[in-house]
C-alpha cells in the first residue's frame, strides 16, 4: 500500500486510474492499452469538418469553421476567439479535426497529423479550464478525443505516440468525464450527448478511476433522456428535423456500441429507437436530404438507416438508404407523426412507374414551437420536392449570431421567412429584442392538427393556426391528387381587414430562372421543375421578392419568393403547385362557383376548382372542392355534396376515373 501511495505521490496523473493500472509506467501503460483486445469500438468522424484541405490547413494553423477561416500563429489563445461568432470558437473546443488527423495519419504514415494531434491536445489541457464553455462542448470534446485516439493508439499497428503524453491525456479525459458527471444540462439533446460521452469513455476506457460507476450512470439516465424527449410518435421534443438526427445519430451510436461489447440495456430503448428511425426514413426527401425545419441544416441522414437496418434488420430502412437498390419498400408512402405536428405526403418510393427520386414529397409542418429554444416561427409551413430537387424549401437558420449591419438570425427564422402565411407584416408569435438578443416572449399561436387522411392516390391535411399577435384565423387545407400534385387552400378569417402575404421559397436553382405572369387564365409562376398557378382573383397581387435560403450554417444563396398578397378581412388563396420533369404541364385552372340552398357562396364559405390537364398522363378534367363551414349540402358543377371535401376525375367524355370525399361516398 505505501508503494502505491508513493508512486501516486510521485506521479498525481496516476490518480486518474484504477488499480493495478496506477502502478504502471506511462510507457507499461502505453503498451498496455494498445495491445488490449477486450474492448471494441468505433470512430466517427465528421466529413464537412474533415476535408483534406481542411486538415492541411490545420497543419499550418489555419483553422475554418462554418466557412470562416483564421490563420492563427503557433502559441494561440484558446480562450479568445478570433470571430465574432461564438460558434467558431466552439467548433475549435469540440476537436471534430482531432478525428480526421487521426484518420489522415492511419491513411499516410504522415507523422505531421500525429504531431499535431500531440501538440493540439497538449496544448489544449495545458491551458483550458475544463469548465471553459459549456458542458454540451465538453461532451463533444470527449467523444472526439476517444475516436481520435483509437487510430493513434487502439487500431495503431504501433503506438507511436509520447508515453508521457498519453498519460496526460488519460488524466485530462478522467478529469473532463468527471465534470460531466457533476454538470449535465438539464435535458434535451445536450444531455444526450453529454450522456453519450460518459457512456463511450465508462466502455472504452475502464482502467479510469470512476468507469463503473460512470457506466451505470449513463445507463440510466440516457434511458430517462429517451423517455422525456422524443415524443409518443418517435420524434424529438425539440421538433427539429436536424437535432432529431443529430440525437438519434447519438442513441445508435449507443446501443452499437453496447451491442459491441455485451452490455446490456433497458428493453425499451429499441422500441424508442425505431420509432424515431421511422421518422427518419419518412421526413428524407426523394433526393436523400431532409428539410431544414426550425433550427439546422438540410443534411443527408441516411448512413442512420443503414445502422438501423443492422440493428433491426428493418428491410424499409435498407430500401430508403440505398435510394431503393436494396431491401424492400416502406408500406406507407404518406405518414402522419401525431404528436409533433409533423406530416409528409409522398407518391410512392420508386417502386412502381416512377424513379425513386422522382417521385413528389411534401413536408407539412403543424407542430408547436419545441422545446428549447430552436423553433421558428413557421405553423403551416411546407416543404416540397420532386424529380431530384426541392423546389419550395425552408430556408434553414443561416446563423446564431445576431451581430452585424443586419440580424440575419432574426431574419430567417421570422414568420415572413417561411411557406405560410403573414398577416400585417407580423411574426406569429412576439419575436422582440431582450438585454442583448432577439427572444421569442409572446405566446405560440393555438394550433390545431384537425385532420390527417392517407388513401392510396389521395391525401388531405387539415391544419389550423390562431396568433396572439393579430385577430386572425389562418386555416391551411391541403389536397395531393393522384401522387401528382397539390392544392393549398388558405383560408383566412377576421372581423376586420388585414394584409395577408402568402409566400412560397423557391430553391437557388429558380433565381433569374423563374417568370411570373398575370392574365385572365390566373396567377402563373414558372419555375424549375415547378408551376404555381391560383385562379384569377380581382384581389390578389402576385409579386417576385429577393430571399435567401440556407442549406448549412454559415451559408447563404439567393433565391426568389413568390408572394401572393391582398388586403382583406375574410379571404382564401387557392394555390396549385404542379411539379414536372422536363416539360411544363398544358392545364388550364378555372374556379367554379358553388352554391348553398340555391344561394351562391363566395371561396370563404366554400371552394372549387376544376384543373384541365391536356398533357402528363393523359387528358383529363379534375375537380376539387373544399367545404369551409359546417352546414347544409353544397352544390357545384352537377354534384350536391355535404362532404368537407371531394375530388372527381373525368376524361374527356366524363367517365369518373376517381374519386376521393370526406364520407367515401
Amino acid at each position: 500500500m505505501s508503494a502505491v501511495l508513493n508512486t501516486l505521490k510521485a506521479d498525481p496523473r496516476l490518480l486518474a486510474l484504477a488499480a493495478p493500472y496506477c502502478n504502471m509506467t506511462p510507457v507499461e501503460l502505453l503498451a498496455y492499452f494498445h495491445c488490449r483486445r477486450q474492448i471494441r469500438y468505433f470512430s466517427v468522424i465528421d466529413e464537412e469538418q474533415n476535408t483534406p484541405e481542411k486538415l492541411d490547413g490545420i497543419l499550418r494553423n489555419r483553422f475554418e469553421f462554418n466557412h470562416q477561416p483564421y490563420q492563427l500563429d503557433g502559441a494561440f489563445d484558446w480562450l479568445s476567439n478570433p470571430c465574432a461568432d461564438v460558434e467558431w470558437l466552439i467548433l475549435l473546443h469540440k476537436f471534430y479535426y482531432a478525428v480526421g488527423l487521426g484518420r489522415r495519419f492511419q491513411q499516410t504514415d504522415d507523422t505531421r497529423y500525429r504531431d499535431k494531434w500531440q501538440a493540439l491536445t497538449r496544448s489544449w489541457f495545458d491551458n483550458v479550464p475544463v469548465d471553459f464553455l459549456s458542458s454540451d462542448v465538453t461532451g463533444r470534446r470527449v467523444q472526439n478525443w476517444i475516436f481520435a485516439y483509437r487510430y493513434f493508439v487502439s487500431a495503431a499497428a504501433e503506438p507511436l505516440i509520447d508515453a508521457e503524453f498519453h498519460l496526460d491525456f488519460l488524466a485530462s479525459l478522467q478529469q473532463q468525464v468527471a465534470y460531466l458527471c457533476d454538470n449535465l444540462t438539464p435535458a434535451r439533446n445536450h444531455r444526450t450527448l453529454e450522456l453519450y460521452a460518459i457512456f463511450l469513455a465508462a466502455v472504452v476506457f475502464p482502467e479510469l478511476r470512476g468507469a463503473d460507476e460512470w457506466l451505470s450512470f449513463s445507463i440510466r439516465e440516457l434511458q430517462r433522456n429517451l423517455q422525456t424527449d422524443l415524443l409518443p410518435d418517435g420524434v424529438h421534443c425539440e421538433l427539429s428535423t436536424d437535432y432529431h438526427h443529430i440525437v438519434l445519430r447519438n442513441f445508435l451510436g449507443i446501443r452499437r456500441l453496447a451491442m459491441l461489447n455485451n452490455i446490456e440495456l433497458p428493453a425499451d430503448m429499441d422500441e424508442t429507437i425505431k420509432k424515431a428511425l421511422s421518422f427518419c426514413l419518412h421526413a428524407h426527401k426523394p433526393d436523400g436530404f431532409i428539410p431544414a425545419i426550425s433550427d439546422g441544416d438540410s443534411a443527408n441522414f441516411l448512413d442512420l438507416l443503414r445502422q438501423g437496418h443492422e440493428l433491426y434488420d428493418d428491410p424499409a430502412m435498407l430500401y430508403v438508404a440505398t435510394a431503393g437498390q436494396q431491401g424492400q419498400a416502406p408500406t406507407e408512402c404518406s405518414k402522419t407523426f401525431a404528436s409533433s405536428g409533423y406530416s409528409i405526403l409522398r407518391s410512392g418510393w420508386g417502386d412502381q412507374d416512377d424513379a425513386y427520386q422522382d417521385e413528389r414529397y411534401l413536408f407539412f409542418d403543424c407542430a408547436p414551437l419545441g422545446a428549447g429554444n430552436h423553433g421558428h416561427l413557421d405553423l403551416l409551413n411546407i416543404e416540397v420536392a420532386a424529380y431530384g430537387r426541392s423546389l419550395i424549401v425552408d430556408p434553414g437558420r443561416y446563423t446564431y449570431d445576431e451581430s452585424g449591419d443586419t440580424n440575419w438570425r432574426v431574419l430567417f427564422r421570422r414568420t415572413g421567412y417561411h411557406n405560410t402565411v403573414q398577416v400585417d407584416g407580423k411574426n406569429q408569435t412576439l419575436y422582440a429584442p431582450h438585454i442583448r438578443k432577439y427572444k421569442i416572449q409572446g405566446p405560440e399561436p393555438a394550433r390545431e392538427f384537425k385532420c390527417a387522411l392517407h388513401r392510396p392516390g389521395f391525401d388531405y391535411l387539415h391544419g389550423i393556426a390562431a396568433s396572439h399577435e393579430y385577430p386572425v384565423i389562418h386555416e391551411r387545407k391541403i389536397l395531393f391528387i393522384a401522387g401528382q400534385y397539390w392544392l393549398i387552400c388558405d383560408l383566412l378569417r377576421a372581423e376586420q381587414a388585414h394584409d395577408y402575404e402568402l409566400r412560397f421559397h423557391l430553391d437557388a436553382l429558380a433565381e433569374h430562372r423563374t417568370t411570373t405572369s398575370v392574365n385572365s387564365a390566373g396567377l402563373w409562376v414558372d419555375s424549375p421543375n415547378l408551376v404555381i398557378l391560383q385562379a384569377p382573383q380581382l384581389d390578389t397581387r402576385l409579386t417576385l421578392e429577393s430571399g435567401f435560403i440556407s442549406p448549412s450554417y454559415g451559408v447563404k444563396h439567393p433565391a426568389p419568393v413568390v408572394n401572393f398578397s391582398a388586403h382583406a378581412a375574410n379571404y382564401c388563396f387557392l394555390t396549385v403547385l404542379f411539379p414536372y420533369q422536363s416539360t411544363p404541364p398544358e392545364f388550364t385552372l378555372e374556379q367554379l362557383p358553388v352554391s348553398q340552398n340555391g344561394q351562391a357562396v363566395g371561396s370563404t364559405s366554400a371552394s372549387a376548382l376544376r384543373l384541365h390537364n391536356q398533357q402528363a398522363r393523359g387528358e383529363y378534367y379534375d375537380e376539387l372542392f373544399l367545404a369551409h363551414r359546417a352546414g347544409a349540402g353544397y352544390e357545384f358543377a352537377d354534384l350536391n355534396t355535404e362532404s368537407a371535401f371531394l375530388f372527381r376525375r373525368l376524361d374527356r367524355e366524363g367517365r369518373i376515373l376517381a374519386w376521393h370525399s370526406a364520407d367515401k361516398s
